[in-house]
């Protein structure tokens, strides 16, 4: 499946760190931030989650749900959020079709291993459940600034 600008956001349900099945349409009436990450606790990982989470009211303001994607199971984002006090939902994708929908889940090359993984991506999905905006192969040093002045901008 292609993901593209414009068209419907891909929907998906999931278990969520609060314990219960989230959907992307339970957030309708919503612009949603779905970021998705490679793995709890690394370096990169954890500084875009904090910055998600310093600028988590920003978002609020702007009817903004913030949802992160990884491939880890809920004991893991359990102890991620409660390490980093992150104030918004973990997604576990632990089978990646969440990842597979959103054209993530791809071969990566790491120190001449190659393995299949999440390209750091983040995608907003405006209140009507369409794709607004999306960066791939994210670099995390001011994106989340950039994601929130998209919103901002455009969405608001």
């Amino acid at each position: 499946m292609t993901v593209e600008v414009g068209n419907k956001a891909p929907d998906f349900t999931a278990l969520a760190s609060n314990g219960e099945k989230v959907s992307l349409s339970d957030y309708k009436g919503k612009n949603v931030v779905l970021y998705f990450y490679p793995k709890d606790m690394t370096p990169g990982c954890t500084t875009e989650a904090c910055d998600f989470r310093d600028q988590h009211t920003s978002f609020e303001d702007l009817d903004a749900v913030i949802l992160g994607v990884s491939p880890d199971p809920l004991a893991s984002h359990e102890k991620f959020i409660n390490k980093h006090d992150l104030p918004f939902l973990l997604v576990a994708d632990e089978d990646h079709s969440v990842s597979e929908a959103y054209g993530v889940w791809q071969l990566k090359k790491n120190f001449g291993k190659e393995y299949m993984g999440v390209v750091r991506s983040t995608f907003i999905i405006d209140k009507e459940g369409n794709l607004a905006k999306e960066w791939r192969k994210v670099k995390v040093d001011n994106h989340v600034t950039e994601a929130l002045t998209f919103i901002k901008e455009n969405l608001s």
